[in-house]
């Protein structure tokens, strides 16, 4: 296929956009399966002209306020892409490579050392650098040895002399001398490759962690080499391409890829005598976030945004931002006040072009207010092709010439600008142009990685340009583990492909999961943990499909009874699911989904499917139609299933829209997507009523054990079975008598006998957790009832239903 090199940009371009473009569908088809809400037919994409007329703009005004300048300094390079690349664009991963320890010899020791024999050490993982060494680095405050070993001498710091003597093996030494860094200075090395000096300099950035105090300097390939080669007047010497082979000024090596060029100089070292020792280590090394090879530091002209000039404006910003969780803001704060000028040039072919053009004649940079508005107009209306389309006097305004010459011929910029001002811009370039929306954003969320990234490279554009963070409120999430927090990769073959999942379970299934986890932490997903999302997914579809069941003969505008008529259990469960609706609407606006999951599951499983559901199926099933008690109760079950809808559909958003087709509905809205939100009502909220009915929930749960031992001793065969015998301290007699009429159907039994704990007969069951209670559960007197199922002595009593209770007939009799 083509390539950036080929000779036409603008067909290569259209190529990408045409691949990105491809991406973008197939991702938005992807979210929509997903159900993600969007604008999905007026997404915004960054390559729209008008997005890019809008990211001219912002350089353009970064530049008229001084914080765009082109610069000499070691970058983050890849080879393989043959570009610059940002701290955000760098992942971290294990790779070996050779570690040595190379003797510079003093060739000047200014009366302090000899120079017979007489070594500074050096200790590096990237041989393929020692071509590019200009100096030796001391700290001035450390202490230095002069270690004599058989005729040799070596100086390293103090602190590392063990380490080093490990190194060479069992051998005898003695400390000749000893030296604070500071008065090494100026001593001259000869470089053991090449006829010139490498002389010896001072920096706080050495460190006695590692290697031997004397650190190897090659100011074109490191940013503290660079800047402390820059405060001695040291060359930036950088012998390597774009792609990273070695030029001319690397002698013996020109030519050769620096990969296979670290084998080169370590055998170039070893002829020569100067290399001490050679090991492998496996570490973390930078590598490119695109093609993944290993990336180096390369000293070349790029252009930078100039974080000083904004810096303390960042970091007041930072501190007005919501983060979530908290760390995050001492994270961002981290980077924000650590950070080097930003390198915001790429050497691609596909991207926004830097609007910069250069004179003919003087080489003076030209950028203006007019160059930037006329760019500005082309590109809004041809796209940036323009840029590769026209010379650069057609893309200038007419009759401008140079500040500096007077010239009237010009070249254009080479380079474009990095994807991360791109994203940068996202602010401007959206939430200006839709009337819809507002600046600044409410909240940006992404994975932690972000925080050097978009995050930050949005706060830099922001503050630079506007003196504000363009967002108010940032959440980050923890990225994706197994279930046993092992990180996903190819090899342990523990990746979870979310539409084979989709595939599998349906969206929803993945919704729930993503809502089920706290994100502030990396987030584990396995088939096993699915399937328990699966069987909490079962539960909350089965209560809505169990409240839904029970509507089929409710019409709210004329069923609905008042709250005052309502039956005292119904008011409890109105007064739970107005708890649970501040509960889940205080979690939804902390963005704590995780509780919204947690507190309906619970209501759910627990609150209804457990009790009150159970409960009152007698009332729905055996009661009649149309009276107050069965009215009652599909009152509440509405507004709960209605509650319940809206509140899921942030969630669960294609069960809901299926629920929410078959309400019955007093809200007109054909999708439950613009339907209110559910208004929490304090005045359900009777302390009173939700303290009697936590008493009667402990009785209830109480009596629940006997029974199921009877359950289990074959006495009853089901609750309805059984006739509970409830003897009662003078405390709970007095609170039970006045619920006795009620204690059958809450319990779900046939029959209570409710009796003072005088005398509890033996083998009555009790419990230290609720004194002044005892329970004795025995089979229910009476008949069956056909219709209800509860043992009645009336049952039988009527010839005309002679399978029926008196409560039963009575209905049955009003229905004819």
């Amino acid at each position: 296929g083509l390539n950036r090199h080929a000779p036409d940009p603008v067909e290569f371009r259209k190529r990408c956009r045409d691949y990105a473009l491809k991406y973008v569908e197939i991702q938005k088809e992807q979210f929509k399966r997903l159900g993600v809400r969007g604008d999905w037919d007026n997404p915004y994409v960054t390559l729209d002209p008008q997005f890019e007329a809008v990211q001219i703009g912002v350089f353009g005004e970064m530049a008229k306020k001084g914080y765009i300048y082109k610069g000499l300094k070691p970058v983050y390079w890849c080879p393989h892409c043959e570009t610059a690349l940002a701290e955000a664009e760098i992942e971290y991963e294990e790779k070996k490579s050779a570690s040595i320890y190379v003797k510079f010899p003093v060739s000047e020791g200014k009366g302090l050392l000899t120079t017979e024999n007489t070594f500074f050490v050096i200790w590096t993982t990237t041989p393929w650098t020692i071509p590019a060494n200009l100096a030796i680095c001391l700290h001035p405050d450390l202490e230095y040895n002069v270690l004599v070993v058989g005729q040799e001498k070596y100086i390293v710091v103090r602190e590392l002399q063990a380490s080093f003597l490990e190194v060479l093996g069992e051998v005898e030494y003695t400390v000749e001398k000893t030296f604070r860094g500071e008065e090494l200075e100026g001593i001259v090395c000869q470089h053991p490759l090449y006829p010139r000096d490498s002389v010896v300099i001072l920096g706080d950035h050495v460190t006695t962690e590692q290697g031997t105090g004397c650190v190897h300097t090659a100011p074109g390939h490191g940013l503290e080499d660079f800047e402390v080669g820059k405060k001695y007047g040291l060359e930036i010497l950088s012998p390597v391409d774009d792609q990273g082979k070695f030029t001319e000024e690397a002698g013996e090596f020109a030519g050769l890829f620096v990969g296979k060029g670290n084998q080169a100089v370590v055998k170039a070292l070893e002829e020569r005598g100067a290399l001490i020792a050679l090991s492998y280590i496996e570490h973390q090394y930078p590598h490119c976030w695109r093609c993944k090879n290993p990336i180096m530091f390369r000293a070349t002209e790029q252009w930078f945004a100039s974080i000083d000039g904004f810096r303390q404006e960042a970091l007041d910003a930072i501190k007005k931002v919501k983060w979530i969780p908290a760390w995050g803001e001492e994270r961002i704060h981290h980077m924000v006040a650590e950070r080097d000028d930003w390198c915001i040039s790429r050497q691609r072919t596909w991207g926004v072009p830097i609007p910069i053009f250069y004179c003919e004649e003087c080489n003076q940079e030209i950028i203006t207010k007019e160059t930037i508005a006329y760019l500005q107009d082309l590109i809004a209306q041809y796209g940036s092709d323009i840029w590769w389309m026209k010379e650069a006097a057609e893309l200038m305004p007419q009759g401008i010439t140079c500040p500096q010459c007077g010239g009237v011929k010009f070249r254009k910029e080479k380079d474009i600008m990095d994807v991360w001002f791109d994203s940068g811009t996202t602010h401007f370039g959206v939430l200006e142009t839709r009337p819809e929306l507002s600046w600044p954003a409410d909240l940006y969320l992404e994975g932690s990685d972000q925080h050097r990234g978009w995050f930050n490279s949005s706060l830099s554009v922001s503050v630079a340009v506007r003196k504000q963070a363009p967002y108010r409120a940032v959440l980050t999430h923890g990225f994706l583990v197994d279930d046993q927090g092992r990180k996903m990769s190819k090899s342990l073959g523990n990746g979870v492909d979310p539409l084979e999942v989709i595939e599998k379970m349906g969206a929803d299934i993945l919704r729930l999961w993503v809502s089920s986890a706290d994100y502030r932490h990396d987030v584990a997903i396995s088939s096993g943990i699915l399937k328990q999302i699966s069987e909490a997914y079962r539960k909350i579809r089965n209560t809505c499909r169990y409240l839904l069941g029970n509507l089929y003969d409710f019409e709210p505008t004329r069923d609905k009874v008042p709250y005052e008529n309502l039956l005292e259990i119904d008011q409890w469960a109105l007064l739970k699911l107005h708890q649970l609706i501040n509960k889940v609407t205080e979690a939804y606006q902390n963005y704590e989904f995780h509780t919204v999951y947690h507190n309906i599951h619970n209501f759910c499983a627990v609150e209804m499917s457990a009790f009150y559901l159970d409960v009152i199926k007698d009332r729905l099933y055996t009661f009649k139609a149309d009276s107050r008690e069965r009215k009652s109760a599909q009152t509440v079950m509405y507004e709960i299933i209605l509650a319940l809808v809206k509140m899921l559909t942030p969630i669960l958003a294609f069960t809901t829209e299926e629920i929410w087709q078959y309400l019955p509905h007093d809200e007109a809205k054909s999708t439950v997507q613009l339907a209110k939100w559910p208004v929490f009502e304090e005045r359900y909220l009777d302390t009173e009523l939700e303290e009697k009915w936590h008493k009667i929930l402990l009785v209830r749960e109480f009596v629940a054990k006997p029974l199921e031992e009877a359950r289990r001793n074959k006495v009853i065969g089901h609750a309805l079975d059984a006739q509970v015998k409830l003897y009662a301290s003078e405390e709970w007699y007095d609170f039970l008598f006045a619920l006795q009429e009620e204690l059958a159907t809450l319990f779900i039994t046939s029959s209570v006998v409710l009796d003072k704990d005088d005398q509890v007969p033996e083998g009555a069951f009790t419990s230290e957790e609720l004194p002044g209670l005892a329970v004795l559960v025995e089979k229910a007197p009476g008949k069956k009832c056909e219709r209800c199922w509860i043992y009645a002595d009336t049952t039988g009593k009527n010839a005309e239903h002679p399978t029926l209770c008196a409560r039963c007939i009575k209905v049955v009799e009003t229905c004819k």
